[in-house]
C-alpha cells in the first residue's frame, strides 16, 4: 500500500465538539493541546471548519473563528501544517483574505495550507447579513474570479483584477508569504463542470467527500480532474486529492451508538455508517485502505469523538497510522 499523510480537525465547536467545557478560554486551550498532540504523533496537518454558528442547527454554543484562531494555532505549534476546510469566498474579500493568508504563512514559518470553497451554509449569510449567491453556479463564478484575485496578491508586485464581482487596482501585498510560488490552495467540493476544473487551472489540492462504502464516487471523481488537468495541460499528479474521512474509532466495552450519537444528527447507526467508518482499528485501517486504493492521498480524519482528551488521537497513531507507513 502507498504512503499516504494524514491530517485531523481541531475541537472548535462547530460541531458541538467544546460543549462539555464551560469556560471559553479553556475551550481554546482543549483546541490548542489538540493540535499540539497531533504535532506530537505525527499527523501532517490540523484543520479548522470555517463557519460562525453550530451545525447542523445553530444553538448559543461556542464556535471559533476559523482565520483568528488558524492565526493563534500557528504560534502555538512549531512544525504541524494548518488549514482551513475550508474558507467561505463570500464571508472575506479575497483581496483580504489573499493578505491574511500570507501573514499566517509568516507567522507559522511557512506551514500554510490554504483552503477556500465556494460557500453553502444560507442560515449563516442570512444571520451575518451577507448576500447569498442564490444558486452553485453564482457562488462558483465568485470563486474562479476570487482564486485569480488570490493568486495575484501572493505573486505579483502590484495585483490588478478588473472582474465582474472584484476588482483591485495596483494592490501591495508585503509580506507575500513563506512558501513559494504561494501557500497550497486547496479546493473543496467536487462539482464536475466548474469545481474540479477550478482545481486542474489554479489549485494544488482537492478535497472530496469520505463515502467510505462508495469508492465508486473517488475514482469516478478523479477521473474527471485528470481530463481537466489534460484540458489545461497539467499533470494531475501535481494534485493532492484528499478526502474528509468521518471516523469513530472503537476500543473494547464502547457502545457505536452512544459514541456517534451527537455526530449522527438524527441518522441510525446504520444510515452514518454509509458515509463514516465505525469500528475498530483493523475496520478503520481497511476503510481507508479502499479510499487510498480508489486514488486518495491524503485522508483528513474527521468528527472523531473524545477528541478533546487526545486519548483518541493517540490510539490513532498507535493503531491505525502505522498501518500506512
Amino acid at each position: 500500500m502507498k504512503p499516504v499523510r494524514f491530517g485531523t480537525f481541531a475541537p472548535q465547536g462547530w460541531i458541538l465538539d467544546l460543549i462539555e467545557i464551560e469556560d471559553p478560554v479553556e475551550k481554546y486551550e482543549a483546541m490548542s493541546r489538540v493540535a499540539k498532540k497531533a504535532e506530537r504523533l505525527g499527523f501532517d496537518s490540523i484543520w479548522l471548519f470555517d463557519h460562525f454558528h453550530t451545525y447542523d442547527k445553530p444553538v448559543l454554543e461556542t464556535v471559533f473563528e476559523c482565520w483568528t484562531s488558524t492565526a493563534a494555532l500557528a504560534r502555538d505549534t512549531t512544525t504541524i501544517r494548518l488549514g482551513q476546510m475550508v474558507t467561505c469566498n463570500s464571508y472575506r474579500n479575497p483581496a483580504l483574505l489573499a493578505k491574511m493568508a500570507s501573514t499566517v504563512d509568516v507567522l507559522s514559518h511557512g506551514r500554510l495550507d490554504f483552503g477556500i470553497g465556494a460557500g453553502w451554509y444560507e442560515e449563516e449569510y442570512k444571520a451575518y447579513g451577507y448576500e447569498y449567491p442564490p444558486t452553485p453556479g453564482d457562488r462558483l463564478r465568485r470563486l474562479d474570479e476570487a482564486l485569480q484575485v488570490i493568486k495575484a496578491m501572493w505573486t505579483e508586485p502590484y495585483a490588478t483584477f478588473d472582474g465582474q464581482y472584484y476588482q483591485v487596482a495596483d494592490a501591495i501585498n508585503e509580506p507575500k508569504g513563506v512558501q513559494k510560488p504561494h501557500p497550497p490552495i486547496w479546493i473543496g467540493g467536487d462539482g464536475e463542470k466548474v469545481t474540479l476544473k477550478l482545481a486542474a487551472k489554479y489549485c494544488d489540492a482537492i478535497n472530496l467527500d469520505g463515502k467510505v462504502t462508495d469508492t465508486a464516487y473517488h475514482r469516478h471523481k478523479l477521473d474527471v480532474l485528470n481530463a481537466h488537468c489534460d484540458n489545461v495541460g497539467r499533470d494531475p499528479a501535481e494534485l493532492i486529492k484528499s478526502a474528509n474521512v468521518v471516523t469513530t474509532l472503537l476500543q473494547p466495552g464502547d457502545d457505536p451508538v452512544a459514541l456517534t450519537e451527537r455526530y449522527r444528527r438524527g441518522q441510525t447507526l446504520e444510515e452514518y455508517k454509509v458515509d463514516a467508518v465505525v469500528g475498530g482499528p483493523q475496520e478503520v485501517i481497511d476503510a481507508y485502505g479502499r479510499l487510498i486504493d480508489a486514488g486518495i492521498d491524503y485522508i483528513i480524519v474527521a468528527d472523531l469523538p473524545g477528541v478533546t482528551s487526545t486519548d483518541i488521537l493517540e490510539r490513532m497513531a498507535s493503531e491505525v497510522l502505522p498501518a500506512f507507513k
